[in-house]
């Protein structure tokens, strides 16, 4: 995946985007915003009816015929007929008129666009550890929508300047929404530049964790969710900066908004208030590991591909919360062979040798597990698992070579 998408590219569509990490990257306003004040604006068919919402639309109806259109975009079935599902019980009175596209980008971060459109990132479906957590994500994205965030701070900003105009705006993005094809990774990146012209306040991205709480609440997910993500992310953010031994990731969801602290404490007291006495809320982890399963390694992989341990170990251990199984295990050991320092080998070794004990461990683990214990002297340890391997993989690429090592 890295080597698909140029750093330039990657760290547009976070910092280009501005609405980093499923808007839920900004700090809250000083004033908390109660869930019971949370009244949509807009209902089912909505339609704006002044001239600059309009010109807005018809931008955002562009850039949703490049988007649809984008080589990025996953087609499986499964996950966008899961996704569709989902944003159609917590996306409120609109819900039913919102689009939802899944794209192959291993970030964390997701888009809703002023249309009612809204694009996921695979990187977003790894770091969940559950469908409630999702469902927050989706429900926060869903929260800029029902209180028309867009066009307010499009109004808010247009009356600082003289200079924010459509026009403007069409110019600010070339070819991205105009029907000219820019290649898929700077196609999404400069469609987020689009929506760093909204560049919603902090009081409307409390507003939209208000939202977001209350509609998850009224779904029946478990509202503490909304914050376990959002303290996930922080910790996340903290281990690949002590790794890198810098203060903030380059572009990080916590650049311009440093108070994550009063953030988390934030949504946890909002969950607490939409929380029912005696209601029994969902968390959904089987059903979305079950729904993840088959693309769940394809995304460990362009994660540990990124080249970030420190976030990599984090998000595995997170996981691993639930439960270890073969796939994480594995995961981990290419984190240490992937960096290559000194005792990295015998970490990744170890982690080898833990997952091929998993019934769920995938070929590759029994190959790599191989090849270690070959180099360790174990031959007959080595020419079983190699053994093993090829009957998960019998038409590997390297199956030639793997069956001349197991004699």
């Amino acid at each position: 995946m890295r080597s698909r998408c140029s750093q330039l590219s990657r760290r547009s569509l976070l910092v280009g985007g501005g609405v980093a990490a499923a808007s839920l990257a900004t700090g809250v306003a000083q004033a908390r915003v109660r869930p019971a004040d949370m009244v949509p604006l807009v209902g089912k068919g909505f339609k704006p009816t002044e001239r600059d919402e309009q010109g807005i639309w018809q931008l955002m109806d562009r850039a949703e015929e490049e988007i649809s259109g984008s080589n990025l975009l996953i087609q499986d079935p499964k996950l966008t007929g899961y996704l569709r599902d989902l944003i159609g019980k917590v996306g409120g009175p609109a819900a039913r008129d919102f689009r939802i596209y899944l794209a192959h980008v291993p970030e964390f971060n997701a888009m809703m666009f002023p249309t009612g459109f809204a694009v996921v990132f695979t990187g977003l479906l790894l770091r969940m550890r559950n469908e409630a957590q999702l469902a927050g994500v989706i429900a926060h994205e869903s929260g800029h929508f029902l209180r028309r965030h867009m066009i307010r701070s499009w109004r808010d900003q247009r009356r600082k300047t003289d200079l924010l105009a459509i026009g403007s705006m069409l110019a600010g993005v070339g070819g991205a929404a105009g029907g000219v094809y820019l290649g898929n990774y700077v196609q999404l990146a400069q469609l987020g530049t689009i929506l760093s012209l909204f560049a919603y306040s902090r009081g409307m991205e409390a507003e939209a964790d208000a939202m977001g709480a209350r509609l998850i609440a009224e779904a029946g997910y478990q509202p503490m969710e909304m914050a376990n993500v959002w303290a996930q992310l922080i910790g996340e953010d903290r281990a690949s900066a002590r790794y890198r031994r810098k203060s903030r990731r380059h572009g990080s969801l916590f650049d311009t908004h440093p108070s994550e602290d009063s953030r988390l404490a934030d949504l946890r007291i909002s969950a607490t208030e939409v929380t029912q006495p005696g209601r029994r809320y969902e968390i959904g982890r089987e059903h979305y590991l079950a729904t993840i399963g088959d693309i769940r390694p394809t995304l460990l992989e362009d994660q540990v591909k990124l080249n970030d341990p420190g976030a990599s170990q984090y998000i595995i251990n997170t996981l691993a919360q639930d439960g270890w199984n073969g796939l994480l295990r594995f995961y981990e050991g290419e984190i240490w062979r992937l960096r290559n320092r000194p005792g990295d080998e015998d970490r990744a070794a170890q982690s080898y040798a833990a997952a091929v004990v998993y019934p769920d461990a995938p070929a590759d683990a029994f190959r790599w597990h191989g090849i270690e214990l070959l180099k360790a002297g174990r031959t007959a340890e080595a020419k079983a698992a190699f053994s093993r391997y090829l009957t998960m993989k019998p038409n590997a690429p390297d199956a030639a070579w793997v069956r001349q090592m197991a004699g």
